[in-house]
C-alpha cells in the first residue's frame, strides 16, 4: 500500500514550479477557510436581482417517449432502491442517508469538505460509492415520470429527497463538498428537474412549503456556482473534471439566471468550455485522456451545455461544434458492426445524465443518434441503428423535423476499412465494413494520457482489439476498480492486462498511484502503408529504454484482406537477457481451445485460430479467473468482473530477438 506521505512526493514530482506555488496558496487558503466554517463564518447567499419568469425551461422532449420504463423505475426509487454500480435493487432508504457510502456501509464525517481525505478508505468508505447517489440522477427519474404521468407521488417524492439532501448536506461539509465535479453533474440534473416539473410555475411551489423549498433550493443552487468557481480544476488536474465544472456552472447560470453574478458565471464558463475542448480533445477526435468511456462522459458535458446555450441564444461556435463532432465520428470509426467498442483506458460506469431506462441503452450509440439529427448526419443514425429515449429526451421537436435521407447511405464511404487518428495514436486495420463478414482490429500507439499525471491511461502501448463479424474476441479487459483494491487497481491498468507484451515483468510505465503516472512509454509509427489488399503498421515505444540493459519494443501487424489473415511480429531491440510476456485476452464470450503452438477461439458464428511461433519453444499458459497473479478477468462494469481466458507465452531472450504469430479470421 502507498502511503500518504509518498503520494504527495510522488504528485510533487510531476508538477510544475506554477503548480506548486499555486497549490500551495490553495492549500493555505482552504485552511483557512475551513477555520471560518467551523466558526460559523460561511458566504451569504445573495437575493435574486431578477424574477423567477426569466427562468426559461430549456429541456423540451418529443411526445414520442413510452413511460412504462420510467414508472417501473421511478416506483423503485419512491421504494428507497437503487442500483449503484455492483449493488442492485439496494435498500438505500426514502430518503437515503446522503453521506453514507451503501458499499462499506461507513458515514463520512460533516468535516470541512475541501480537506476532507476522501481517498481513505476507513474515513469514507468508498467514495464512487457515496458520490453515485449524490449525484441525483435518480431524481432526473423521478421528474421524467412525472413529466410522463403528472402523477403527483413522483414530483413529491422529488421534494423530498431534494429537502433531504439540503438538510443532511450543508455547505461546506462532508464529503459532497469535496469536489468541484461533483456539485457541477449535480447542477446539470438539477436544471433538468426544473424543466420536467415546470420550472418556476410548478405546482410543486404553489403552498407556503413548496416556496420555502424552491427558496432553499435556489439558495444552494448559489451555493454550487460559488463553490466551482472558487475550486475549479487547475494545471495537471485540468482534465474532464474542468470540462465538468464548466458545464455545470454553465448550465446553472443559464436555467437560473437571477443573480448579479449570472452573466459573468455564463460567460467564463463559455469560454472555459471552448478553451478545454480545444485543449483536450486531438484533431482527430480522440480525447487526450486516452480513455474512451471518458470520450461519451466529455461529448455529454459538451452536448448538454450546447444545447441549453442553443435554447437560450448563446452560441458556442463553428470550432466547439467541430470538436464535438470529431468526438463522435471518432466512435463511430471504433464501433464494430454489432455495437461494440473497446474498453480502453479508464471506465467508471460514470455518466452525466442518466435519461434513457431502455434494457438495451448504449450512450455510445445514443450519442450517434443525437449528433445524427444535430449535425444533420444521416450515416450517423444509421450506424446507431435507432433513435433512443436519451436522444428523444434533448433533441425533442427536432427529431420530427430530421427524416433519414432517400439515398442509401454507405457506411464504408464515411469509415474506411483503414483509418487513421494518427493525432491520437489510434489505428483500424479490417475489412468488410458494416457488414457480417467485418473485421476490425483496433491498434493503440498513442500516448499514455493527458497531462503529467496521465491520470485515466492505462499502460498499454501496441496494444489492440479485435472483433469479427460484430463478435468480440481480442479485448481490453476494462478497468473494474478506482480508489479501493489497489491490488486489482494495478493490474488492470497495467501491461499485463493488455494485448501487448510485459518486459521482466514490470509495466511499460511506472505509476505513482491510484490516478498517476511518474514515468510515460512514447510510442511512435514508423510504417502505416496500404495496398488494394495488404494494410500494414508498424510502431514502438520507449517504455523499457529504462532497464538496466534498455530494449525497444517495436511491432508490425500486417493484414492480408484476401487471405483474411493478420501477421503480428514484435521485435525487441536490446543486449541482454529478458523474460517476455506475451498476452492475449479473450472475451469472457469465447470458446478456447489449446493446442502446441495454437489456440481456436470461437464466439457466435465466428471463429478465430491464434497461432504461435513455434521456433521459440515458449511456455503457454491459460489464465481462468487467477487471484494470486490476476489474469483470466474482464470488467465491462465498474466494480464487477467475470472470468475470461488469458493467454501467455512466456519466453526467455538474449538479445535482439524476433517473434511472430498468425490471427486467420473465419
Amino acid at each position: 500500500m502507498l502511503s500518504k506521505f509518498q503520494w504527495y512526493l510522488n504528485r510533487l514530482q510531476l508538477m510544475s514550479i506554477r503548480e506548486v506555488i499555486f497549490r500551495s496558496y490553495r492549500f493555505l487558503s482552504l485552511h483557512l477557510s475551513r477555520y471560518r466554517s467551523t466558526s460559523g463564518s460561511i458566504p451569504d447567499v445573495p437575493d435574486v436581482i431578477h424574477p423567477l419568469k426569466v427562468c426559461k425551461l430549456w429541456l423540451k422532449p418529443s411526445e414520442n417517449i413510452e413511460s412504462t420504463g420510467y414508472i417501473q423505475s421511478a416506483d423503485k426509487i419512491l421504494s428507497g432502491q437503487y442500483d449503484i454500480f455492483a449493488l442492485h435493487g439496494f435498500q438505500l432508504g426514502m430518503p437515503p442517508q446522503w453521506n453514507c457510502d451503501p458499499k462499506t456501509g461507513i458515514h463520512a464525517p460533516l468535516e470541512f469538505g475541501m480537506t476532507l481525505d476522501y481517498r481513505s478508505e476507513t474515513l469514507v468508505g468508498d467514495i464512487k460509492y457515496l458520490w453515485e447517489p449524490n449525484r441525483h440522477l435518480e431524481l432526473v427519474t423521478l421528474c421524467q415520470a412525472y413529466y410522463l404521468t403528472r402523477d403527483s407521488r413522483y414530483l413529491n417524492g422529488f421534494e423530498i429527497l431534494c429537502s433531504s439532501w439540503l438538510v443532511q448536506c450543508p455547505y461546506p461539509l462532508g464529503p459532497n463538498w469535496s469536489s468541484s465535479l461533483e456539485a457541477g453533474i449535480r447542477l446539470i440534473n438539477w436544471s433538468i428537474c426544473w424543466c420536467l416539473i415546470g420550472g418556476a410555475n410548478s405546482s410543486l411551489f404553489e403552498t407556503a412549503t413548496g416556496d420555502k423549498f424552491r427558496t432553499r433550493w435556489l439558495q444552494s443552487i448559489w451555493i454550487h456556482c460559488h463553490f466551482i468557481t472558487k475550486n475549479w480544476s487547475r494545471f495537471s488536474s485540468a482534465n474532464n473534471h474542468l470540462i465538468g465544472e464548466a458545464s455545470g456552472l454553465f448550465v446553472a447560470s443559464v436555467t437560473w439566471p437571477l443573480w448579479q453574478q449570472s452573466p459573468r458565471w455564463s460567460k467564463d464558463s463559455i469560454h472555459i468550455l471552448q478553451r478545454e475542448a480545444a485543449l483536450q480533445v486531438f484533431d482527430d477526435g480522440v480525447l487526450k485522456e486516452q480513455a474512451v468511456s471518458y470520450i461519451q462522459f466529455v461529448a455529454d458535458f459538451m452536448l448538454i451545455s450546447g444545447l441549453v446555450g442553443k435554447q437560450s441564444g448563446l452560441e458556442f461556435g463553428d470550432q466547439y461544434w467541430k470538436v464535438f463532432e470529431g468526438m463522435i465520428d471518432f466512435l463511430a470509426s471504433i464501433m464494430d458492426c454489432s455495437g461494440n467498442v473497446p474498453m480502453i483506458g479508464d471506465a467508471d460506469d460514470g455518466f452525466v445524465v442518466r435519461l434513457s431506462t431502455e434494457p438495451s441503452f448504449c450512450n455510445y450509440q445514443s450519442l450517434l443518434a443525437t449528433g445524427s439529427i444535430l449535425l444533420n448526419r444521416d450515416e450517423l443514425l444509421q450506424k446507431a441503428g435507432y433513435v433512443d429515449d436519451k436522444t428523444k429526451w434533448l433533441m425533442g421537436a427536432k427529431i420530427a423535423d430530421f427524416t433519414l435521407g432517400s439515398r442509401s447511405v454507405e457506411l464504408q464511404s464515411h469509415y474506411p476499412i483503414y483509418s487513421d487518428f494518427a493525432s491520437g495514436g489510434y489505428y483500424i486495420l479490417g475489412s468488410d465494413w458494416g457488414t457480417e463478414s467485418e473485421i476490425r482490429l483496433i491498434a493503440d500507439a498513442g500516448s499514455l494520457g493527458y497531462l503529467s499525471i496521465a491520470a485515466h491511461g492505462h499502460a498499454d502501448a501496441l496494444s489492440f482489439t479485435l472483433s469479427v463479424g460484430g463478435n468480440e474476441f481480442l479485448i481490453d479487459p476494462g478497468t473494474f476498480a478506482y480508489h479501493t483494491e489497489r491490488v486489482w487497481r494495478d493490474y488492470f491498468r497495467g501491461t499485463s492486462a493488455h494485448n501487448t507484451v510485459c518486459v521482466d515483468g514490470i509495466d511499460q510505465s511506472v505509476s505513482g498511484g491510484n490516478f498517476m503516472w511518474l514515468h510515460h512509454a512514447n510510442a511512435r509509427v514508423i510504417e502505416r502503408s496500404k495496398t488494394s489488399n495488404t494494410f500494414i503498421l508498424e510502431a514502438e515505444h520507449d517504455g523499457y529504454q529504462r532497464l538496466n540493459d534498455p530494449l525497444v519494443h517495436r511491432r508490425r501487424w500486417s493484414f492480408d484482406k484476401t487471405e483474411r489473415v493478420f501477421q503480428i511480429i514484435d521485435t525487441f531491440d536490446c543486449h541482454g537477457t529478458h523474460r517476455i510476456d506475451r498476452w492475449w485476452h479473450f472475451s469472457e464470450n469465447c470458446e478456447i481451445k489449446i493446442s502446441t503452438n495454437s489456440v481456436e477461439a470461437v464466439n457466435g458464428r465466428n471463429r478465430i485460430q491464434l497461432m504461435f511461433d513455434k521456433d521459440l519453444h515458449a511456455n503457454i499458459v491459460h489464465h481462468r479467473g487467477s487471484s494470486h497473479e490476476p489474469a483470466g478477468w474482464v470488467s465491462r462494469h465498474f466494480d464487477v468482473k467475470v472470468v475470461s481466458s488469458s493467454i501467455c507465452e512466456h519466453i526467455n531472450i538474449h538479445g535482439s530477438t524476433q517473434i511472430t504469430a498468425y490471427i486467420r479470421c473465419d
